[in-house]
């Protein structure tokens, strides 16, 4: 069966994205999807993306920016999701074809139904480029909530709490101040597996270790967001099945903390990032001027700690 090449946007204007209805007589009609069609033969995607978003919405795509690239299989064709970004156009966005169409939040976006290939660009949509964390508790609680506050300011949106040595009193009265911050910024913050589970409910979700990964049976219950660390192909295979949301792909280089460790090659990392059906963020010895060499690999972004805290941005 030939797998079909299919270009998707996911629009972006103030804080919302526009998602549009399929007919009902279509393949998946009535569900909801992220704008686009074919790609034809010969034809340059971003061409592709123009030319779709014309017909369908009558807009011009001026600003953008390679997303996540999904293969997904139904039982009655194959396709290949390539999907952008698209921050700037030209026009008033309006169903040229009949369809619905409405602009969302990405709080909103789980609400609406969409074809089974649609679910990962789901969540993609709603993640940043940057995905931060946090440093064990190197000096006093007030210096850390401080530098986490600097990180909030300067625009990030994804953290991780690592803290895996902390006492429970304390961690408790960190917990405190890091959800009021939380709230203040809109941002999302996951908690590391190797900290007391209580804490994940009080924030966002759990990012799970390679060995937590491959310990459960079921995604953890009651977790708004579940990530996990991977290494390899496999790693990626198993948190697919458990439906993770997203997962960090490590060591894109060496690292001081893990100075034993290989980093992957270049060609593997394409290669797993472009087979995976969620979204990746490159971990190890990055910073966030990283950040568009990675996307051209086809990951969601970086992510990272040292090349980070200090200095992390969008």
């Amino acid at each position: 069966m030939k797998r079909i090449h299919v270009v998707a946007a996911v629009i972006e204007r103030q804080g919302k994205i526009l998602i549009a209805r399929r007919p009902d007589h279509l393949h998946q009609g009535g569900k909801w999807e992220f704008p686009g069609g074919k790609v034809e033969p010969g034809e340059a995607v971003t061409s592709a993306l123009r030319r779709e978003l014309q017909e369908e919405l009558g807009i011009e795509a001026v600003n953008c920016s390679p997303l996540i690239t999904i293969a997904h299989d139904y039982p009655d064709k194959q396709v290949l999701l390539d999907v952008w970004r698209v921050t700037g156009f030209n026009g008033e966005a309006r169903g040229m074809e009949g369809q619905d169409i409405c602009w969302v939040t990405g709080e909103q976006l789980p609400q609406y139904e969409f074809p089974a290939a649609n679910v990962p660009i789901v969540a993609a949509a709603r993640l940043p480029s940057v995905y931060v964390i946090s440093p064990e508790l190197g000096g006093s609680m007030e210096d850390f909530v401080d530098s986490l506050r600097r990180v909030l300011e300067r625009g990030v949106r994804l953290l991780q709490l690592r803290l895996k040595t902390l006492e429970e009193d304390c961690l408790q009265s960190l917990l405190s101040q890091v959800e009021v911050l939380r709230a203040r910024y809109g941002a999302v913050v996951l908690v590391n597996s190797d900290m007391p589970a209580a804490a994940w409910s009080r924030l966002d979700g759990v990012h799970l270790t390679a060995a937590q990964l491959h310990r459960i049976q079921e995604r953890p219950a009651g977790a708004r967001w579940v990530a996990a660390s991977c290494h390899n192909d496999e790693d990626i295979r198993r948190a697919e099945r458990l439906g993770v949301d997203l997962v960090t792909l490590s060591p894109y280089r060496k690292t001081l903390s893990h100075p034993e460790a290989s980093p992957l090659e270049a060609r593997d990392f394409a290669r797993w990032v472009a087979a995976a059906k969620l979204p990746v963020y490159a971990l190890g010895g990055l910073t966030p001027a990283d950040e568009a060499s990675v996307q051209a690999l086809g990951a969601q972004g970086v992510a990272g700690i040292r090349g980070f805290w200090g200095q992390a941005s969008g």
